[in-house]
C-alpha cells in the first residue's frame, strides 16, 4: 500500500503541490445471527479505497478512489491538485501549516486470533449450539444469537516523511432469550459486549439465563406492571 501512497505523493508534487498526504483504508466485516434455531444473517463484505489531500497555491484539495491501480491512484492525486488550484482562486489567505516532524510507526489492537481466519461454519456452529441450549428451557418463546467482526487496516503517508499503519480488530457476540406469558414480555441478553466470544460457555450460560427469564416472568411476588419497576408490553433487559 505504501508503494501506491508514494506514487500519489510523487504525482501531487509533480503537479505543483507543496504538501500532500495519503490515507488508505481496508475494511472487512462479518455478521452472523440466528433466531429460534434458524440462520438469520450470514453476511461478509470488504471495501478498500484511498484518499489524497494536497496543498497547492495555498489552498486544500482532496480526491479519493477505489481504483487501486497505478493509473487510478495517479489520476486521483492529479485531481486533488486540480481541485486545490481551483479552490485557490477563491481563497482569502494562504493555508499555513504548523511545523511538524515526521513519524514512522505501526500499531495493532491486541487479539488472540484473527476472526477472519476462522471458518464461517465454525462460528455459526457455536451460535446454533447456544441457540439450541436456550430452546431447551420450557417457556422460552424466542431465542436469538449474534456475532459481529470488523478488521480495519489503515495507512497514512505524508510528503514530510510520515508513514503510519494501524490494524484494529473488533469482535462482539450476544445471546438473548425472550419469554411471552400473557401480558408479560421478558428478555435477558448476555453478554452484549465485545471481546468475549471465546469465553462464552455455549452450553452452560444460555441455559442459566434462559431459566432466569422464566423464573422472573413466573414470580407473582415481584412488583407488577405500573409500579415503576417495569413497562407493560416492552422488552426488559438486565445483565
Amino acid at each position: 500500500m505504501y508503494d501506491l501512497a508514494n506514487l500519489a505523493l510523487d504525482t501531487a508534487k509533480l503537479r505543483g503541490a507543496s504538501y500532500g498526504d495519503v490515507r488508505a483504508m481496508h475494511l472487512r466485516q462479518r455478521d452472523l445471527t440466528t433466531k429460534n434455531g434458524q440462520v438469520g444473517t450470514l453476511a461478509q463484505s470488504e471495501s478498500i479505497g484511498i484518499g489524497v489531500r494536497v496543498l497547492a497555491n495555498g489552498a486544500w484539495g482532496f480526491a479519493s478512489t477505489d481504483r487501486l491501480t497505478r493509473e487510478g491512484v495517479a489520476s486521483c492525486a492529479a485531481q486533488a491538485v486540480s481541485i486545490a488550484k481551483a479552490s485557490a482562486l477563491a481563497k482569502r489567505s494562504n493555508v499555513v501549516m504548523a511545523p511538524e516532524k515526521a513519524y514512522v510507526d505501526s500499531w495493532q489492537s491486541p487479539f488472540r486470533k484473527d476472526p477472519f481466519e476462522i471458518p464461517l461454519e465454525t462460528q455459526l456452529a457455536l451460535l446454533l449450539a447456544a441457540d439450541a441450549e436456550m430452546r431447551k428451557v420450557k417457556g422460552v418463546t424466542l431465542t436469538e444469537t449474534n456475532m459481529q467482526f470488523r478488521k480495519i487496516d489503515s495507512w497514512f503517508a505524508s510528503s514530510i516523511g510520515s508513514r503510519i499503519h494501524q490494524r484494529k480488530v473488533i469482535s462482539g457476540c450476544g445471546i438473548g432469550a425472550t419469554s411471552f406469558q400473557g401480558e408479560e414480555i421478558q428478555k435477558r441478553s448476555y453478554p452484549n459486549s465485545f471481546g468475549r466470544i471465546r469465553h462464552l460457555d455455549s452450553c452452560g450460560e444460555p441455559t442459566r439465563f434462559a431459566d432466569s427469564r422464566i423464573d422472573w416472568a413466573s414470580d407473582r411476588t415481584r412488583p407488577r406492571p405500573g409500579t415503576g419497576s417495569e413497562f407493560r408490553g416492552h422488552k426488559f433487559s438486565d445483565a
